[in-house]
C-alpha cells in the first residue's frame, strides 16, 4: 500500500501513555486524524459506530479478513478481534488529512512492512512508571497487571525495531518530542498544512 502522505504509527506497551500523547499531538499539529479501528466486541452504551469503533460481527470481521480488507488485525485472549481497515486509511487520505494509527506492536510492525512511507514511533516509559499507570487505571486485576508488566518488559526490548522512540517520562516534553517528529516527517514529504 502506497500513499502520498505518511501514515504515523504510534505503538508501545500498555500504560505507556500512547492515547494521551496522541491527544496532545492532535492539538499541536493540524491536519491529523486518528483512524477508527474495527472490533468484534459489543458496542457499549453511548458508543457510535464509525466514530468510537467500526463494530463488526465475528462473521463480518472474518469475511473482511478473507477479502484482504484489513491492513492489520489482532485477536485477543478474550476472543475479540481488533484491526485497521484499509478503507479507513484511504478515507483519511481522501479527506486530505494525515492518518495516525494507535496500534499494538505486532500491528505496528505489520503496517511498517505493508505501508510504504509509514513512520513508526515507539512510546516508552520505565517499568515502574508503567506499573503505576496501570494500577491508577484500576481496570485490571493484580494478576493481569503483573502479566501486562511482564509483557511491557518484553515489548520495551523491541523498541529498536521502530524508526523513532519517544520516552514518556514527562508529558509536556514527550508531547513536544512527538509533535517535532511528526512535523519533521510532514515537512520532508511536503504534507504540512491541511485543514
Amino acid at each position: 500500500m502506497s500513499l502520498s502522505r505518511p501514515v504515523f504509527v504510534i505503538t508501545g506497551p500498555s500504560g505507556a501513555g500512547k492515547g494521551t500523547l496522541i491527544k496532545g499531538l492532535l492539538e499541536r499539529v493540524l491536519g491529523l486524524e486518528v483512524a477508527v479501528s474495527a472490533t468484534t466486541r459489543a458496542q457499549r452504551p453511548g458508543e457510535v459506530d464509525g466514530h468510537d469503533y467500526w463494530f463488526l460481527s465475528d462473521d463480518e470481521f472474518t469475511r473482511r479478513v478473507d477479502a484482504g480488507a484489513f491492513l492489520e488485525y489482532v485477536p485477543y485472549v478474550s476472543g475479540r478481534r481488533y484491526g485497521t481497515l484499509r478503507s479507513e486509511i484511504e478515507r483519511i487520505a481522501g479527506d486530505d488529512r494525515t492518518c495516525v494509527l494507535e496500534l499494538e506492536l505486532e500491528g505496528a510492525l505489520a503496517v511498517q512492512t505493508e505501508v510504504a512511507g509509514s513512520v513508526t514511533i515507539f512510546i516508552a516509559a520505565d517499568v515502574a512508571e508503567l506499573e503505576r499507570r496501570l494500577r491508577a487505571r484500576a481496570t485490571e486485576s493484580t494478576g493481569e497487571i503483573g502479566e501486562r508488566i511482564d509483557l511491557a518488559r518484553a515489548q520495551l526490548e523491541q523498541a529498536h525495531c521502530f524508526r523513532y522512540m519517544v520516552r514518556n517520562d514527562e508529558l509536556e516534553r514527550a508531547t513536544a518530542a512527538l509533535a517535532a517528529i511528526v512535523e519533521c516527517e510532514l515537512g520532508r514529504t511536503g504534507s504540512m498544512g491541511g485543514p
